[in-house]
C-alpha cells in the first residue's frame, strides 16, 4: 500500500524521486486521424507502480476522443519504467505524462 495522501501514491519531491522510462512503445495514429492530419500531444496521468508497471491511467488533456486518445493510453500501457524511490526503496508514484501524435 502506498505511503502518499491519503495512503495512495507519493507524488514527486520531498524526497519522492521521479520514475523514468525504461521502455516507451509509440502510440499508433488512426485512419481518421492520419486523413483529418490531427496532431498535438494527449496528457495522461497514472500511477507508475512500485514494479514499473503503470497502473490507473487517465486522459487529463483529450487530442481526439475519437481514436487518438484510446492509442495513447494503449501505449503508455505498454510502457516500463525505472520506479520511483523514496530512500532507495521503490514505491508508487503519482505522474504526468504527454504522448506527442506529429505527422511525418
Amino acid at each position: 500500500m502506498g505511503g502518499g495522501a491519503g495512503g495512495g501514491a507519493y507524488r514527486v519531491g520531498g524526497g519522492v524521486s521521479p520514475p523514468t522510462v525504461l521502455t516507451h512503445v509509440r502510440p499508433r495514429y488512426t485512419e481518421d486521424a492520419l486523413q483529418t492530419r490531427i496532431q498535438g500531444s494527449v496528457m495522461l496521468e497514472l500511477i507508475v507502480r512500485e514494479n514499473g508497471v503503470p497502473d490507473t491511467i487517465r486522459v487529463v488533456r483529450s487530442l481526439d476522443p475519437g481514436g487518438l486518445d484510446m492509442e495513447a493510453v494503449q501505449a503508455v500501457r505498454q510502457w516500463r519504467f525505472r520506479p520511483g524511490r523514496i530512500d532507495g526503496a521503490p514505491v508508487d508514484v503519482f505522474v504526468t505524462v504527454m504522448v506527442n501524435f506529429h505527422l511525418y
